[in-house]
């Protein structure tokens, strides 16, 4: 039985980083807000004759095969290790070629990883039969993240890859709770520009130094995330109500409170497109993750979405920056079987 299946990347509107336990036990309110995009990261297994395991990376352009399934679990390093790690945890019978591939520019601070390692455990689900419900899913996919890149990860950037639409995470002792915002997937299309700016970036490094600063009692990091947590709080509500101008505001205070935080979480080809482009249209900006690089999204009328667009890709030309044709993914991962 072959088995495809492929989710969404995020834009991350509202509290990001609160996301990671336990930063966000030490806030009342804490949630964070961010929809799914059409760009996808998707995981096919192929089963073969005898017991070889063939890695496969399509966007990485990397290749690794094994005798066996004993032979990757000995193998102290992996050129495909986030697949790797899957393997490794659900251990699957026979021979076969694990493909995978992701339409996100790497380290563009849309969670391409997390969506990736959505698809791909997904898909392990469905192939080895473990029937996991999908919040198991998302630990999994989490625990393995973490094991990645060696650093503790926040839970925020599975959500979108496995339900679309607009979400509300909701972050409390008592555990995590998605709520999908009744936001009109048109209007927020119209409104939105996503921009790579050519810069990837290691959001492993930039959200552990900003946990560590938390966890230390940094007291600007301290009251810049207990603002982030009510802008966040706040901009759900505007969001259900679809009160645009009041989204805009609260994106805009998001950014200033967050680039406080710690050095690097901003740039100056970042900090010149949101300057730029507020005067031709945009009412706010902030960058995507974890900053430093990657991703940009800006919230615009939506007579001025082209205008804003155009003029991001003239004034990046120069640094590799470019506006990424996307719009609002409704759905999350998608699971299919043949053969």
């Amino acid at each position: 039985m072959q088995v495809f299946a492929k989710s969404p990347c995020r834009v991350d509107l509202s509290g990001g980083t609160l996301d990671i336990w336990p930063l966000y036990l030490y806030h009342s309110n804490a949630v964070t807000v961010n929809f799914a995009v059409n760009l996808y990261t998707s995981c096919r297994i192929t089963p073969r004759s005898g017991a070889a395991v063939t890695l496969r990376s399509q966007d990485q352009n990397i290749e690794e095969t094994y005798d066996s399934l004993d032979r990757l679990v000995e193998a102290r390093r992996h050129r495909h290790t986030l697949a790797a790690q899957v393997l490794k945890y659900f251990r699957p019978e026979g021979g076969m070629v694990v493909e995978t591939n992701s339409e996100s520019p790497q380290g563009a601070g849309i969670s391409g990883s997390s969506s990736m390692l959505i698809s791909t455990v997904s898909a392990f689900n469905r192939f080895c039969g473990t029937r996991h419900p999908i919040e198991n899913v998302r630990e999994i996919a989490q625990n393995i993240e973490a094991q990645v890149v060696k650093v503790p990860t926040g839970c925020q950037d599975y959500y979108p890859a496995m339900y679309g639409g607009v979400s509300a995470i909701d972050l409390t002792i008592a555990g995590i709770r998605r709520s999908a915002l009744p936001v009109d997937l048109a209007q927020l299309n119209s409104r939105f520009v996503l921009a790579y700016t050519g810069k990837p970036r290691n959001s492993g490094i930039n959200n552990w130094e900003v946990t560590k600063l938390h966890i230390d009692g940094d007291r600007t990091v301290l009251k810049n995330f207990a603002r982030i947590a009510a802008i966040s709080h706040a901009m759900r509500g505007a969001l259900k109500k679809g009160d645009w101008n009041e989204t805009a505001r609260l994106l805009r205070e998001e950014w200033a409170h967050r680039r406080k935080n710690a050095p690097g979480i901003t740039t100056p080809v970042i900090d010149h497109l949101v300057e730029k482009s507020r005067k031709h249209g945009a009412r706010a900006a902030k960058v995507c993750g974890a900053g430093g690089g990657g991703c940009v999204v800006f919230l615009c009328e939506p007579d001025a979405r082209d205008r804003v667009a155009a003029l991001i890709e003239r004034e990046g030309a120069g640094n590799g920056v470019k506006v990424l044709p996307v719009g609002a993914a409704p759905r999350g991962v998608v699971i299919r079987t043949s053969g």
